[in-house]
């Protein structure tokens, strides 16, 4: 059974907080970032210890430390691992140590090691003839006969216990994703901020174009009227030169996929479209899209107000994308 809990027990209720920008719906993306432990006890009184650490990574790598003797356990250790964890780097470490309350650091006697090597020892004397008593400064000597209060049993694959070490990381495992929860909804109030800002640009950007095609024509009849002195401007033929520069500037369709990106990104966000587990991934490749259309927002601006929020939309997305790293 369990001896001390280092995380909440499998299945305990966490509250999700609420979410400041634009408004949020359950938490559906955690960190990479997390960590749980949990002892429990064996049969034979020996105290198991699993601990597992998690940072971020492009994909799920899992590194596994058993106790020696448990190596068959391994497989069902990353198994369990890749049930519950999507992405990340997770190190997972399980020590095996007798229960000393007067002195964890006293040596233990291994005597069914200890047996076997009398044992062996009588056989041989009997076998060759050879006469004298097995004293115990002899066997003490030998190996593995004593050794230090924190290792198991040597070279003894019964003493793994698959099911507890299973309900061990069951409950390191609740606790990592408890912290990878909790760190998942800090990063989404800071993904929906910057949302947020990205929208403001966008729509500063919207408002300013029409105003930007009124300004270059009336900059076009100046000039030609300046050049042509007292000859009358060509409307018709001005016009065609703005329309032609409204065609070459146009920044609609850009505009418009942004907000379209946008959108799918609240939706990965909240769960929906493929989102909710690998989350990150989802969402790294729609910051990579929005990217794409706020440089070409930029190229096509000719607007000192227009570059400047092709210029703070791009520093949001560069946000975005380094806080993603970090999302499962």
């Amino acid at each position: 059974m369990f001896r001390a809990g280092f995380c909440r027990e499998p299945g305990a209720s966490t509250a999700c907080a609420g979410h400041s920008g634009i408004e949020a719906g359950s938490v559906m993306i955690r960190s990479m970032t997390g960590y749980g432990a949990s002892e429990a006890e064996l049969p034979d009184g020996r105290i198991l210890r699993s601990e597992i650490r998690t940072v971020n990574h492009r994909h799920l790598s899992v590194s596994v430390s058993l106790p020696r003797g448990w190596d068959s356990l391994r497989p069902r250790v990353v198994e369990q691992v890749r049930a519950t964890l999507a992405r990340g780097g997770v190190s997972v470490s399980v020590s095996c140590q007798h229960l000393e309350p007067e002195d964890p650091a006293m040596p233990a006697l291994d005597m069914d090691r200890a047996r076997r090597y009398v044992l062996l020892l009588r056989q041989a004397g009997a076998e060759l003839g050879l006469t004298g008593g097995i004293d115990i400064d002899t066997l003490v000597r030998l190996p593995g006969v004593l050794r230090s209060g924190t290792q198991g049993p040597q070279g003894q694959e019964e003493g793994a216990d698959g099911d507890t070490l299973a309900a061990c990381l069951g409950a390191a495992l609740a606790g990592v994703v408890e912290m990878r929860a909790g760190e998942g909804r800090r990063l989404e109030e800071v993904l929906r901020a910057s949302i947020v800002r990205i929208v403001e640009e966008v729509d500063s950007v919207e408002s300013r174009a029409p105003q930007r095609l009124l300004r270059e024509r009336d900059r076009l009849r100046e000039r030609i009227a300046g050049l042509t002195e007292k000859v009358e401007v060509d409307e018709d033929r001005l016009a065609r030169e703005i329309a032609y520069l409204a065609e070459r500037w146009d920044i609609a369709e850009e505009v418009a996929r942004l907000r379209s990106h946008v959108e799918l990104f609240l939706e990965s966000l909240d769960g929906g479209g493929g989102g909710g587990r690998k989350a990150g991934k989802r969402l790294g490749f729609v910051v990579q899209e929005m990217n794409r259309e706020a440089n070409t927002l930029g190229a096509k601006a000719n607007d000192a107000g227009i570059s400047a929020s092709a210029v703070a939309i791009r520093e949001e997305l560069e946000r975005l994308r380094e806080q993603l790293e970090n999302v499962e």
